[in-house]
């Protein structure tokens, strides 16, 4: 596969944000919100997470990178179901703990993204984080 073009990962990075924005939202806030770089966190007083009180727990971010799109997927640290019900498509572009190497602007990539953003939310939820 050829490398891919700062046009094409830019293109990547804007369908990927598509999929996440509208989770920001009441208490998930972006904090960084430029081209290139997008996250959203939690913030909620009180949070309890691996045994600990908490105010802020991240819940994604995207990151455009030489050679893919960095899709920064928080809940499938805290949330153990989580993990289970992600597609095995997307799961295949899982490269370390938390963090999926996206190549392709493709429209069922981006749909298993969207699918994991509603299970990711509705995991928070579950924990009264939202």
């Amino acid at each position: 596969m050829a490398r891919l073009t700062q046009e094409q990962l830019l293109e990547i990075f804007n369908r990927l944000k598509k999929e996440i924005a509208p989770y920001q939202k009441a208490n998930i806030k972006a904090r960084i919100d430029i081209e290139g770089k997008y996250d959203l966190w939690v913030e909620k007083k009180g949070m309890m997470a691996a045994g600990r009180e908490r105010d802020e727990i991240g819940f994604t971010a995207i990151i455009l990178q030489s050679s893919y799109v960095g899709f920064y997927y928080m809940p499938v640290y805290c949330c153990e179901p989580v993990r289970k019900q992600l597609s095995p498509g997307l799961l295949k572009h899982l490269k370390g703990k938390a963090c999926f190497h996206i190549k392709s602007a493709d429209h069922e990539l981006m749909k298993q993204v969207k699918e994991a953003m509603k299970i990711g939310y509705e995991g928070y939820k579950k924990n009264g984080w939202t």
